[in-house]
């Protein structure tokens, strides 16, 4: 029998800060693998938005750990995201698209009180029309975004939750505890 494997501290209180936190209601977090050969210790959370019972936006949160430091990073442990979701398509045309993209995973992280550092990441925006045999459906618009910073600490229960704000940002929900208003119908409209 192999003996138990013993992780760095630092890693374990970042993973038992991450698995800790509990999500607004729309948001489905589940643990899944992490990338191995990324640095000597990984962990990662799969995340889905859902509205009307419908997937709005996903996104994963990896947390990278390599004791030794990483020069790049500035320090022992990084955050990796990816987030995507579907779009209006009238919205994804918008050229301020990435930099209000942007802005919904910073202030989140703010809005939070996550400490951070050497941030860096993409937005990128896309648009979909199919023809011929693929032909259906109108024109669908995407928005991905891919990102990286360094927590100064390793209480990253912040970060979990501004990281859950930026993905319901990203699929258009309210902010907690704001209803939003039905869509207004002239009367007899369909």
């Amino acid at each position: 029998m192999a003996p138990p494997i013993v992780l760095p501290e630092t890693f374990a209180r970042a993973v038992a800060g991450l698995r800790s936190t509990a999500p607004r209601d729309e948001i489905r977090l589940e643990e899944v693998t992490a990338p191995q050969r990324l640095a000597p210790y990984a962990f990662a959370l799969s995340g889905s938005v859902l509205r009307d019972g419908e997937e709005v936006a996903s996104g994963r949160l990896i947390l990278l750990h390599d004791p030794a430091g990483h020069e790049a990073w500035n320090g022992v442990l990084r955050l990796v995201t990816y987030v995507t979701a579907e779009l209006e398509s009238d919205l994804a045309a918008d050229p301020l698209l990435p930099t209000v993209a942007w802005t919904w995973l910073t202030d989140g992280l703010t809005g939070q009180g996550a400490e951070y550092r050497a941030i860096g990441g993409t937005v990128t925006q896309t648009t979909s029309t199919r023809f011929g045999d693929l032909a259906g459906p109108p024109a669908t618009a995407d928005l991905e975004l891919r990102a990286s910073w360094t927590p100064v600490d390793d209480d990253l229960g912040a970060h979990l939750r501004g990281w859950c704000a930026m993905l319901a940002s990203t699929a258009g929900l309210p902010p907690p505890g704001v209803t939003a208003l039905p869509e207004h119908r002239p009367a007899g409209a369909a």
